[in-house]
């Protein structure tokens, strides 16, 4: 039975010779759905609809970009040997913490230019960038990759998985924890949560940084899962360290904006 589970084609359409992969579908259906969710906030905020269209034209062409590099830089033992697959994004390899540094970047000097509030531009934006990244987990589940350690069948079939995850998890003789699953449904329970906070009392800016928290938090154990993480040193894992440190200073931030700047209600019209 183990030799006739095969896993599913990464390929989602073949026109001659360009192949269209299912990696690269998910990701853009991910930004679509954000997109939509961004918009009808937005609009709820008084702020003109073609504010966020106009943002992702830039930042998710500059995120995927920073995505790229900064999981390069941390693997570039192998990549400096193999040049030309840097530009092999569709096999996978990208970096979310390198998308949010690229994305918050594009966003700072945008709303500068716009002459709008980057808080206020970053609340609404949060539960939209974490519904795309619990969409775009599936993408590594198209790919076979982002999984944790070693698990036997029956340990997945107690989970209550459907047949294709199952199969899915089966990788060269070995079922694995679907660590992509995990981060997707901790992701969607984060985007209830900040669409809740949006209509509540927060501070502006108070959105994000929560999102940051939530994320950052159920990262941390997460990552622990994993057999592929981005390594600072044989025992330090690139995607904890950082967790930790977002976690301390989105919470420093929220302290300080409160106690200091005396941030305005997300909710305020301005």
């Amino acid at each position: 039975m183990l030799a006739s589970i095969q896993p599913l084609d990464r390929v989602a359409l073949e026109l001659g010779p360009i192949s269209i992969y299912w990696y690269g579908i998910i990701i853009a259906l991910g930004a679509y759905l954000g997109l939509l969710l961004a918009i009808r906030e937005t609009q709820r905020q008084g702020l003109p609809k073609e504010t966020f269209v106009d943002l992702i034209l830039w930042a998710v062409p500059i995120a995927i970009i920073s995505a790229r590099i900064y999981y390069v830089t941390f693997q570039w033992s192998y990549y400096k040997d193999n040049p030309g697959d840097i530009f092999a994004i569709w096999e996978g390899g990208i970096a979310i913490h390198g998308a949010l540094i690229g994305s918050v970047i594009t966003a700072i000097i945008f709303t500068r230019k716009r002459g709008l509030s980057f808080w206020k531009i970053a609340d609404i934006a949060a539960p939209s960038i974490l519904l795309g990244q619990a969409i775009g987990r599936w993408g590594n589940f198209m790919n076979q990759e982002a999984h944790g350690g070693p698990v036997t069948r029956a340990f997945l079939e107690n989970l209550m998985l459907p047949e294709f995850i199952i199969n899915q998890m089966y990788i060269d003789g070995t079922y694995y924890h679907p660590t992509f699953l995990y981060e997707s449904l901790w992701n969607i329970a984060g985007v209830v949560l900040l669409v809740i906070l949006q209509r509540t009392s927060v501070k502006k800016g108070e959105v994000f940084l929560s999102y940051v928290i939530w994320y950052s938090f159920g990262r941390y154990f997460i990552e622990g899962l994993r057999t592929d993480s981005l390594m600072l040193t044989e025992s330090l894992r690139v995607a904890q360290v950082i967790s930790v440190v977002l976690i301390i200073v989105s919470v420093a931030l929220i302290i300080y904006r409160r106690k200091v700047m005396k941030a305005k209600p997300y909710n305020e019209k301005s």
